[in-house]
C-alpha cells in the first residue's frame, strides 16, 4: 500500500491535469483530505461548488482520473 504521502503526490498531481477543465468552466476544487481509508475529500470552488453537474463531474471525471492515477483510492466525495 501506497503511504499517504505518496498518494497525496499523485491526487495532487491527477487534480492539477483536470483543474483547466474546470478553469474552462469558471470552477476549481480543493484537495481537503485523503482519509484513512482512501477516500478524497475535494472542496468545489468557484462555478463548479452549485452546479447542477457537480455530481457527475465529481464521480465520472474526477474519480475516474484519481482512481487511474492511484488505483488503491476507493472514492471521491465533496465537502
Amino acid at each position: 500500500m501506497t503511504n499517504k504521502k505518496q498518494l497525496q503526490t499523485k491526487v495532487l498531481e491527477a487534480l492539477e491535469q483536470l483543474r483547466p477543465f474546470l478553469h474552462a468552466d469558471g470552477g476549481d476544487m480543493e484537495l481537503v483530505d485523503i482519509t484513512d481509508d482512501a477516500i478524497v475529500q475535494v472542496r468545489l470552488l468557484g462555478s463548479c461548488s452549485d452546479c447542477s453537474m457537480s455530481k457527475m463531474t465529481l464521480k465520472g471525471g474526477l474519480e475516474e482520473a484519481l482512481k487511474m492515477a492511484a488505483p488503491e483510492l476507493k472514492g471521491v466525495v465533496a465537502v
